[in-house]
């Protein structure tokens, strides 16, 4: 009866269940196509012009010209406004120039203005040269502001104007939009000299492509587009009414077309994420670790997420098998399992508050489904039908609990102290979910202690199934790695509770080695003499 064995066939080699085998065959092949795509991105087939007379080929101008303007209006020429030139412009010298404009009365007033780019040769207006690139891009943009840092706290004397400031605050009021400026403009010009087959163009450079003629030969002029990747919220300037000249950073550097098909790709995917929930901010902090981060250890953090997702997955489809064939409670702490559904539901509530995106508040959903499945079947077993190792283990779980709640309980009576006093809080139960999502966050990692403790005085951990604790030690490693590069929302990192957790299962798996004819030595009393 205790505790239950894991069985092995008599070959010795443990098998892996057909749903396994499918999910990892799946895994491969997403991983496969993945690299397959990126390869297309890196990848482009040029055009042997010697051979063939359908190629489309790059056209540079000897003297080229690099002109910036301000504009209200991107179709009128005529109210164009020189900010900076660069009469000899090299495609490929990266250079930076600041710059002072001049805001119209117009923009100040809540209104829009926009750069307009060009690449042209000759000594007149762009305009009139009809061989120019241009791009045009918004300097300003509307944005509500960050909520103000600082400590507020719920005061019932306080004044309707001071609760209307604390709720717009913390974003129970949503703030009004501002006009910002942007205070950076990153150029860059694809020139690498490379020549396109006619009808194989990839369609995202199709769409930046201006072409000519020169007889029967096509030509492409140089690409011109604007990093957004680069330029972040942290460079935005609140202007209004009195604000008459602001500055504008502009930088330039050329780009190669491996780099430039990434990015038009990326860029698309980023702006995408809007309408899965994800708010200015969020879009902005990914913008950052893309544009910041090695593109090597971006590499690697990709594919730590990827087998972070494998992981996850594999880890819940063996809980679900564990739990499924689970019929008896022996060895294992129903303490531990309330708690950590108990956690759960808290983080899901929080995020609820929080409005967060649901690209994180479906798998908190559907964690919340699992761990209250979890919970009624760990108590669907009757106490009267408890035999004696059973009973064991429910006295070791109760101590452990005991022993669990002298430290528990002092460390979140002050921290729920702590945050009605000095922090900022919504409402009151604004205030309530967040000072239990922090007691999660903060002894989380204690969830674990009263399974562990059964463990120790049982001194076996043959009731636990080791594959679900190897696959959520792999998923919690690679989410430190993850948290090291990436600028997360504090939820992932309760990742680092299951670390600690984690490695005490191992220790404690190395303490007490396996048992595999547990019937017949349990069978002897001197045996459980010695384990009790």
């Amino acid at each position: 009866m205790f505790p239950s064995c894991y069985s092995k066939p008599k070959n010795g080699a443990y098998t892996n269940t057909p749903v396994t085998k499918v999910v990892a065959g799946v895994f491969v092949v997403y991983v496969l196509h993945t690299c397959w795509v990126l390869y297309g991105f890196v990848y482009t087939k040029p055009c042997d012009t010697s051979r063939n007379d359908n190629c489309i080929t790059p056209y540079l101008a000897k003297y080229a010209r690099l002109s910036v303007f301000t504009t209200l209006d991107p179709g009128n020429v005529k109210g164009h406004r020189l900010i900076h030139q660069e009469n000899d412009f090299d495609f490929f010298s990266k250079f930076e120039r600041k710059v002072n404009v001049s805001l119209p009365k117009a923009t100040r007033s809540n209104g829009t203005l926009f750069a307009a780019i060009y690449v042209h040769s000759g000594s007149g207006p762009p305009w009139d040269d009809g061989r120019h690139v241009s791009y045009v891009t918004r300097l300003t943009t509307y944005t509500t502001p960050p909520p103000p840092a600082g400590a507020t706290r719920l005061d019932e004397d306080s004044t309707p104007e001071e609760d209307e400031e604390l709720r717009r605050a913390s974003g129970s009021v949503p703030a009004a939009p501002v006009l910002h400026w942007h205070s950076r403009l990153c150029l860059s010009v694809m020139a690498d000299g490379f020549s396109f087959s006619k009808g194989a163009v990839p369609s995202d450079i199709r769409r930046h492509m201006k072409m000519v003629e020169e007889g029967k030969k096509k030509m492409y002029l140089p690409l011109v587009v604007v990093d957004e990747l680069r330029i972040r919220m942290k460079d935005f300037i609140e202007i209004n009414e009195s604000v008459a000249e602001v500055y504008l950073t502009l930088t330039y550097e050329n780009i190669s077309l491996k780099k430039f098909r990434l990015w038009s790709h990326i860029r698309d995917v980023i702006y995408s994420l809007k309408q899965f929930g994800f708010t200015e901010y969020q879009v902005d902090e990914i913008k950052g670790v893309i544009s910041d981060t090695n593109p090597y250890v971006l590499a690697l953090t990709v594919v730590a997420a990827i087998l972070n997702l494998l992981c996850e997955f594999l880890a819940i489809k063996n809980d679900i098998s564990f739990w499924r064939k689970k019929t008896t409670m022996t060895g294992m702490s129903k303490r531990s399992v309330v708690w950590r559904c108990f956690s759960t539901m808290v983080i899901f509530l929080h995020l609820v508050v929080e409005k967060t995106g649901w690209l994180l508040l479906i798998p908190a959903g559907v964690g919340v489904v699992l761990e209250l499945w979890k919970l009624k079947k760990a108590f669907s077993i009757q106490d009267d039908k408890f035999e004696e190792p059973e009973r064991v283990t429910t006295g070791y779980d109760s101590q452990g609990m005991k022993l669990l709640s002298y430290l528990l309980c002092p460390l979140c009576v002050s921290g729920v102290t702590y945050s009605c006093l000095y922090l900022k809080n919504k409402s009151w139960y604004s205030w309530f979910i967040n000072s239990l999502v922090t007691g999660v966050y903060a002894f989380g990692f204690l969830s674990g202690f009263p399974q562990l403790y059964v463990n120790y005085k049982l001194k076996s951990v043959e009731h636990l199934q080791s594959s679900i604790y190897m696959y959520k030690g792999v998923s919690t490693f690679l989410n430190d790695i993850l948290g090291t590069v990436l600028t997360v929302p504090t939820h992932p990192l309760a990742c680092f509770r299951d670390d600690v957790t984690f490695l005490l299962h191992l220790y404690q798996r190395r303490w007490a080695p396996y048992l595999y004819k547990c019937y017949s030595i349990f069978k002897d009393e001197v045996i459980w003499a010695m384990l009790m």
